[in-house]
């Protein structure tokens, strides 16, 4: 691992690949991201955590199609997040080694990944 091709040229090892192939990544990750984003949002500060506690008088912050949402949003979030690790896993990991290229700076720039989300999520605030 010289930095250098079979044929003795230095090899190009720029950021520009790992930078966009992670931003890529992103567009997909979108989807657990925002499941994420919902649970943490919505579902966590909720007083209610079943449908039990749905005739409760105290309770104040409880919302039947949160609930009702709740489980299907964590079985999506689990699949979804799972394709998106093997992902990560696959282009960061995987694919540098095969090449024969350091994982450091695609590991490094998997930091990229959430930044489709996060413009997404500034605009969907900003709009509201």
């Amino acid at each position: 691992m010289t930095g250098r091709t079979t044929d003795g040229r230095r090899r190009k090892s720029g950021l520009w690949g790992p930078a966009l192939a992670n931003l890529a990544i992103g567009v997909p990750a979108m989807v657990p991201l925002y499941l994420g984003w919902w649970l943490l949002t919505e579902y966590l500060p909720m007083d209610c955590k079943s449908v039990a506690d749905l005739g409760k008088p105290d309770l104040a912050n409880c919302n039947y199609t949160t609930l009702d949402h709740a489980v299907p949003v964590m079985l999506f979030l689990a699949m979804t997040g799972s394709f998106t690790l093997a992902l990560v896993l696959a282009i960061d990991v995987l694919l540098p080694r095969s090449r024969s290229r350091r994982p450091a700076a695609w590991l490094r720039s998997a930091a990229l990944i959430p930044v489709p989300f996060a413009v997404y999520l500034a605009l969907a605030l900003a709009l509201t």
